[in-house]
């Protein structure tokens, strides 16, 4: 337990620094899933508002194109090892960017921790595919929500407008 405090701690000093840079509406937020009391995963992630009267994806935020929501790559913590799309992610800190597509979304987890917003395709670790569907009502704030869905998984969920974008990882 200390050891992933430590890691929180250590990210949420060097996201700091950045969150001038980020968008004056987006608020930090952060959701987590623990696999048992002593194994957890946490996502930091920029929240942002967009106007559901208006088409969203396709328009203001391109289909098939890198997408850092707030401005910001999504920030993974770990500490444990889990497994996402098949390829395992050791204990440590990470960033994540996604592609929105019409019907299937891409997850991209890097092995940098830059918080720039800035893609680099060289530090990609894994690209997985996410499930994707509906949502009923839509939903003008970006979220993400973390669930411990089945034992040692717990899903990742994106939501926004009428889409909801989902993964899960696995622990080793």
């Amino acid at each position: 337990m200390s050891r992933f405090r430590y890691l929180l701690v250590l990210a949420a000093s060097l996201l700091v620094g950045s969150s001038s840079f980020a968008q004056a509406t987006a608020l930090n937020a952060t959701a987590s899933c623990n696999f048992d009391s002593n194994k957890q995963i946490a996502v930091e992630y920029q929240r942002m508002t967009v106007n559901s009267r208006k088409p969203v994806f396709g328009e203001e935020i391109a289909f098939n194109r890198i997408w850092v929501p707030g401005g910001k790559p999504l920030t993974l913590f770990l500490n444990a090892p889990v497994t996402v799309g098949g390829r395992e992610l050791p204990t440590g800190a990470y960033t994540m960017f996604v592609i929105p597509a019409e019907k299937q979304w891409t997850l991209i987890v890097s092995k940098s921790t830059e918080t720039s917003g800035k893609y680099d395709e060289g530090q990609d670790l894994v690209r997985v595919p996410m499930e994707h569907g509906e949502l009923s009502s839509p939903e003008n704030e970006f979220s993400i929500y973390l669930a411990h869905v089945a034992p040692n998984q717990c899903s990742m969920r994106l939501d926004l407008e009428h889409s909801r974008a989902w993964v899960i990882f696995q622990e080793e």
